[in-house]
């Protein structure tokens, strides 16, 4: 119901397959390794938890976001998502659906320079589902653009809520 939106911005993701390009399975997995003992308090079980996420989620900003999802239940730390559901569907959340229709109003993709999810590959899919679309780059941002470069985020956000 394209009528019901003003206007669009998606962040660093586009309408394309996104799983050939993405570490999430081996993060998903490295989560599900991660071993720690009842009682501990939760400041020293995501310290441990980051210690042994570190050789998979070598990026710290990465993995302080992962932690956040650790979460203490009953004097346990568990992860607070559905590692096995995420798992078991990650191509099918990783994909985007198949539309027909495009989208007539502003869009903005705004990605990060650093990152691989939006790809000149990517621009001819934009383009058709997305016809007034503008694709821009945060240079030095990675995939979590917002966390990365916020100030630059929220000027591009703002400038394009602006428009006319």
């Amino acid at each position: 119901q394209p009528d019901l939106v003003e206007r669009l911005i998606s962040v660093d993701i586009s309408p394309a397959i996104t799983t050939p390009v993405s570490e999430f399975s081996a993060y998903i997995s490295a989560m599900k390794s991660v071993k720690i003992p009842d009682g501990l308090s939760r400041s020293a079980a995501r310290q441990m938890a980051d210690d042994q996420l570190r050789s998979v989620v070598q990026h710290p900003q990465v993995r302080q976001f992962l932690l956040t999802n650790l979460v203490e239940v009953e004097g346990r730390c568990v992860w607070r998502v559905n590692l096995e559901a995420i798992s078991h569907h990650l191509s099918d959340i990783m994909n985007f659906p198949v539309f027909h229709k495009s989208y007539p109003g502003p869009a903005l993709f705004l990605g990060g320079s650093n990152s691989p999810y939006i790809s000149s590959q990517d621009y001819p899919e934009i383009q058709r589902l997305f016809p007034k679309a503008d694709v821009q780059y945060i240079e030095g941002a990675g995939h979590i653009v917002h966390q990365d470069k916020f100030e630059e985020f929220i000027t591009a956000v703002v400038k394009f809520l602006a428009l006319p």
